[in-house]
């Protein structure tokens, strides 16, 4: 769906709110009223969360295309040469400001952030409820702009002073739904991230709210100290990367699955986690509310389209005693041999697989990277270890120190967070140069994406920039 301005669409997308729950049936949409006066209680806000994260799900952002894309611009999955025309410009790097994906997740990801900050400026009285809600809003908006500065802008850590995207952290019902604001910096961008997520782990109580279930459908405390995290990890600030990330594995009471046949059986299962096993945040697909044919799911599984493969490089990373190796599976497409992947496998069935945003596994691999970054070496391979070698037990530990330990810990992070969308953006936060494997039955794609290639920033869409005098294009575009 194109639109003349993101603030436009984002006021239409606002129709779209239901609840994420396998309830959602029962909610009522705040929509019946005008958007200044729809949220004045802690059910109306219940409701404009559950709406928020309908938003957040759709198949042009987190649904499907910001985890594909993640995966497939780097050198972890390819499109096979037997296709349903899914992806193919940004397989071969073709992609232009009229692009579809690259105008939707800009339009969706701005929808998702005027729902938060319709939340977040209602105005409703402080208690329990009400700042567990809130704070999950001011989370979503800080994971909205990680992503959207991550795709758009250049990283942080090449350079905070480039342009960013356009912050807008006000209201629709008091700016108007017309504002036309300028890019931000990069830097600009990130403050408002961590402060974002600062307000939030200052009001959410441990204890969720009574006004939707407590699981991983729904963003927490803990969530927010896990996405600064990542934040700072972006940032290269590794010693408040380390900080945050030790807050949610000394206080957050979350686990990671310790055999074969539970990390098989978590993988399998498409119902929301509440024992805390693994998921920190993912998002509800449930019976009555998901993307069909146009799931992440239905990208990978070759019972639906099946187009995404695993790249040979990344399957044969894995030793054979890695729980992880199971996720990919041998087998013949378009005549060639090819790695199916099986981590969304419930394409046939009504309730689907949930998209993961936030894991446990990424928290420890993060503190792991903060303690080598930061010079400790001990530290580092003592979280890094715990990770790899519960994965494959078969596995002796890493020994390297300094820099080649570093790259050890990017490496795993390449193995265990594999068809989740976060690879490019570690490629890009190193500053790598991107080698994507040419693989036999693929289709056309771009083999190698310089440090100075254009395409490493996605472009402004074009009809942001016909409709906002103030917007500036990307170079080259």
């Amino acid at each position: 769906m194109q639109t003349k301005n993101y603030l436009y669409f984002a006021l239409a997308a606002l129709l779209l709110t239901t609840s994420c729950k396998k309830s959602f049936l029962d909610q009522i949409p705040p929509n019946g009223v005008p958007v200044s006066q729809s949220i004045k209680t802690d059910n109306d806000l219940a409701d404009a969360i559950n709406g928020m994260y309908v938003d957040m799900k759709v198949y042009e952002y987190f649904g499907r295309d910001c985890p594909v894309l993640g995966d497939l611009l780097a050198d972890n999955i390819y499109v096979s040469s037997t296709n349903s025309g899914r992806y193919l410009v940004e397989s071969n790097y073709s992609f232009i400001a009229t692009t579809g994906e690259a105008s939707d997740m800009w339009d969706y990801g701005y929808a998702s952030i005027l729902q938060a900050n319709r939340i977040i400026s209602s105005g409703v009285a402080a208690d329990s409820n009400s700042n567990e809600l809130i704070g999950e809003a001011y989370i979503a908006r800080g994971l909205m702009y990680l992503e959207l500065v991550n795709y758009y802008g250049t990283p942080y850590t090449v350079n905070p002073a480039a342009l960013g995207v356009p912050l807008v952290t006000v209201s629709t019902a008091v700016t108007g739904a017309f504002t036309k604001p300028a890019r931000s910096t990069v830097a600009q961008i990130y403050k408002q991230i961590i402060s974002d997520l600062d307000s939030a782990y200052l009001i959410m109580p441990v204890s969720s709210t009574t006004l939707h279930a407590i699981n991983s459908d729904y963003l927490c405390k803990w969530a927010a100290k896990a996405i600064e995290a990542r934040a700072y990890l972006y940032e290269g600030d590794y010693a408040d990367a380390r900080d945050a990330a030790l807050i949610v594995v000394q206080n957050g009471g979350y686990l990671l699955a310790t055999s074969s046949s539970a990390f098989a059986s978590y993988w399998a299962s498409p119902d929301a986690v509440a024992n805390k096993l693994e998921t920190i945040f993912e998002l509800n697909m449930n019976a009555s509310s998901n993307n069909g044919f146009n799931g992440l799911d239905a990208i990978y599984d070759p019972g639906g389209y099946g187009d995404m493969l695993a790249t040979d490089s990344l399957y044969n990373d894995y030793s054979a005693t890695d729980f992880r190796k199971a996720l990919m599976i041998p087998a013949t497409r378009g005549g060639y041999s090819v790695h199916q992947v099986n981590k969304y496998p419930n394409i046939a069935n009504s309730d689907r697989d949930e998209v993961k945003i936030i894991r446990y596994a990424e928290v420890i691999l993060t503190l792991a990277e903060g303690y080598a970054q930061t010079g400790d070496n001990v530290d580092a391979q003592k979280y890094v270890n715990l990770l790899a070698q519960l994965r494959d037990p078969s596995f002796g530990g890493y020994t390297d120190t300094g820099a080649q330990l570093v790259s050890d810990i990017i490496n795993e992070r390449r193995k265990e967070s594999a068809f989740e969308g976060l690879r490019w953006f570690d490629l890009m936060r190193i500053n790598a140069v991107v080698n994507r494997p040419q693989e036999a039955g693929s289709y056309p794609s771009y083999p190698t994406v310089s440090t100075t290639d254009i395409r490493r920033l996605f472009p402004i869409p074009q009809n942001e920039i016909t409709a906002n005098p103030n917007m500036v294009q990307n170079p080259g575009y």
